[in-house]
């Protein structure tokens, strides 16, 4: 088969294809008729082309005519646009049409003359006149590319991306005739070589063409090139040239490999193939193919609509206990980042670790006062740590924590804005591939920050209002809880009475009304602490912890392990009420002898450290893993006790805190648990012990 077959013939398949796509999403602008006329007349003159080498006869005077009708329907084409550019600058065209006018009556004159002395091949023409087709090509081409030249020249640099790969294509088509003809005039025939492989330099250039067209909606023709189609159609050529390759090299290896030739091509080509899946299925490589495409081939980074519909299904999808993670996941998955973790501003103000995706940190809380915060909130820029290592002066007075910039995997900070409130941010890690950071990156991960940080916000109000919920059915429960008491105190203060009229055994009788008046007085007080609410101020006075603290771990010497209490603080005096801080540091030491064996340790520690009075309480028990030591410790009605309520650590966070104290926990699966609460210390001779008022209240 003649290699000019195979080259027009693709040449006229390509175009075909593109001219047809032109027609379908045609949308009856001229310039989009005339890009479609002039792909069509290119299928067309290729295909008569291929069709005459097939049959083996010449047409000279039927290819010469198209072949004008192309060059004249891609230079209309070109004034056109040209045209159109000369408007928007506010300049008047007429002496360019003038021209184009001239120049296209002069190629109508020359293409008559050379068709006529093509088609007469039997006439007794003269040479010069013969030679006039090759020549009103040679200017067609030469007025092509004069064209192209002062279209890229009169575009503005912010169309000139919009443009260049058409003006490339169509001026290397130009550039390929004006070969051809010229040195076909000068040696008075053409090339074969150079004129066979002609067709597959036309059909390399539609790819270019159809880019242009994609990135011009002007060209009135809504023609998409898909940027997952580039991306797998990429893959597909590339594995086929890899394997082409592979083939050539295996044949190379069994030509000269002698007796060993077949086997060492068996095996050559079984590592070529094993190769090649390791490359498709790697998410790196897949990530650098990705960059490249989208760096070179596209207007955009990114195909917007493609990025926000996963975004949205990664959100959206899941358990809904993972919105965090799934937020993480959303956000890391815009820019390949292959982990991230998230940080969530919390009631006095300041930032703690909430989860992470792939990307395990030091939980390290970030203050409210901190730059970083200062700096999200009032610039909301997503944060370079790589810009800012190498450019600082870019991000003026923002100081990074020192963990994070100790953190060398760390990439980017993602501010979470709602209604212009910092609800929180992410970290995200380095991508698996090396990639830019623009405009176009920060403002894709800016708003999808929004999107993810509205989520957050909505997951936590139906996380509230679930509590809210769950609180107003235990108030509900408390109310029945105070009938039952009350009815049982009635009962037993009924039985006291009967028993002081019908005791037989005194000393029996007798224990038996102190066992019973005292479970009186306990249960009348519980009554009292729930009618009046634990936020009741009754009780609140000076006390000693050293005293609070010796009474909690006594009353706990009973159970295995037990207890130990050691300071060497004699006084350590905080404004508290007593049952409430003696129920908080109970809870704590009974949870630790519940988690700890019999074995074990079980330690309470006293200091006083800078006007602070600093409250231990280790174990050497099983410990907790970070998961739930950082979302679910002291997430009110979570335990991992079966009779638990899930109240005894909530109900201790903001006790403590609401004696504008703190408490920390550290925690080791199979280590031990260690709480410290530290409380603010005050001084004796200032304060009086017993009742003390209501903040704002008087105390005369």
């Amino acid at each position: 088969m003649h290699i000019g077959v195979l080259s027009y013939g693709l040449a006229a398949l390509a175009f075909f294809l593109f001219a047809l796509l032109l027609l379908l999403n045609w949308r009856g602008r001229l310039q989009g008729a005339l890009l479609a006329a002039a792909a069509a007349s290119t299928a067309i003159w290729a295909g008569t082309l291929t069709y005459s080498l097939i049959v083996s006869s010449a047409w000279p005077g039927a290819v010469m005519a198209l072949e004008y009708a192309r060059d004249g329907l891609w230079l209309a084409f070109l004034y056109q646009l040209l045209e159109s550019r000369v408007r928007v600058a506010g300049k008047a065209p007429t002496r360019l049409r003038r021209r184009f006018l001239v120049g296209l009556v002069v190629l109508a004159l020359l293409a008559l003359a050379s068709i006529a002395a093509s088609g007469l091949p039997h006439l007794a023409l003269p040479g010069w006149l013969r030679s006039l087709g090759g020549l009103g090509l040679l200017l067609a081409s030469l007025t092509g590319m004069a064209l192209i030249e002062q279209l890229y020249r009169n575009a503005a640099e912010t169309e000139r991306w919009a443009i260049k790969y058409f003006c490339l294509g169509l001026g290397a088509l130009f550039a390929y005739d004006f070969y051809l003809y010229s040195e076909g005039l000068l040696l008075k025939h053409l090339d074969e070589d150079v004129w066979s492989a002609r067709g597959l330099a036309n059909a390399l250039v539609v790819p270019l063409l159809a880019v242009s067209a994609a990135r011009n909606p002007q060209w009135s023709v809504n023609l998409h090139v898909s940027r997952r189609m580039v991306f797998h159609t990429a893959t597909l050529m590339g594995a086929g040239v890899y394997l082409l390759l592979m083939a050539a090299a295996g044949y190379y290896i069994r030509y000269f490999g002698g007796s060993w030739g077949a086997v060492l091509q068996s095996v050559f080509l079984f590592g070529a193939l094993v190769v090649l899946a390791v490359v498709v299925f790697s998410g790196a490589m897949r990530a650098r193919l990705k960059v490249f495409l989208s760096k070179h081939f596209f207007s955009y980074k990114y195909d917007y609509r493609e990025e926000w519909l996963r975004f949205t299904r990664t959100l959206s999808t899941g358990e809904p206990t993972a919105v965090r993670e799934r937020a993480l996941q959303a956000v890391a998955g815009l820019v390949d980042s292959p982990g991230a973790a998230l940080w969530l501003a919390q009631e006095d103000g300041s930032f703690t670790f909430a989860a992470h995706w792939n990307f395990p940190v030091s939980p390290e809380p970030v203050a409210q006062a901190a730059s970083l915060v200062r700096f999200l909130r009032s610039r909301q820029w997503v944060v370079n740590l790589e810009e800012y290592a190498d450019s600082p002066d870019l991000y003026g007075d923002l100081v990074l924590p020192a963990w994070l910039e100790a953190r060398r995997d760390a990439w980017l900070v993602v501010p979470l804005m709602v209604h212009e409130d910092l609800i929180g941010f992410m970290v995200l890690a380095h991508p698996r591939s090396r990639r830019g950071f623009n405009w176009e990156d920060s403002d894709l991960l800016k708003t999808a920050g929004r999107q993810a940080a509205a989520h957050l916000a909505q997951a936590s109000a139906l996380e509230a209002l679930a509590q809210a919920r769950q609180f107003e059915s235990f108030n509900r429960f408390s109310a029945f809880v105070v009938h039952d008491v009350k009815n049982v105190v009635a009962q037993l203060s009924l039985m006291l009475k009967n028993a002081e009229r019908h005791k037989h055994n005194p000393e029996f009788q007798e224990d038996m009304l102190a066992t019973v008046d005292h479970a009186v007085q306990k249960m009348s007080r519980l009554l009292s602490q729930l009618r009046a609410g634990y936020q009741s101020a009754q009780g609140v006075g000076l006390l000693n912890l050293r005293d609070v603290l010796a009474s909690v771990v006594a009353e706990k010497a009973a159970y295995r392990p037990q207890p130990r209490f050691e300071t060497a603080v004699e006084e350590a005096w905080v404004v508290a009420e007593r049952e409430r801080l003696a129920r908080v540091l109970g809870h704590l030491v009974q949870n630790a002898i519940e988690a700890t064996p019999d074995t074990g340790r079980v330690e309470v520690t006293l200091d006083a450290v800078d006007g602070q009075a600093v409250i231990q309480v280790r174990d050497t028990g099983r410990g907790m893993d970070e998961t739930f030591l950082h979302t679910q410790l002291f997430r009110p009605f979570a335990s991992t006790k079966r009779a638990g309520m899930g109240i005894g650590a909530y109900e201790c966070r903001e006790y403590v805190r609401e004696l504008k104290g703190d408490i920390r926990v550290e925690s080791r699966l199979g280590k031990g648990t260690t709480f410290t609460l530290t409380l603010p210390l005050t001084r004796r001779d200032n304060q009086r012990e017993g009742a003390w008022p209501l903040e704002g209240a008087s105390s005369g």
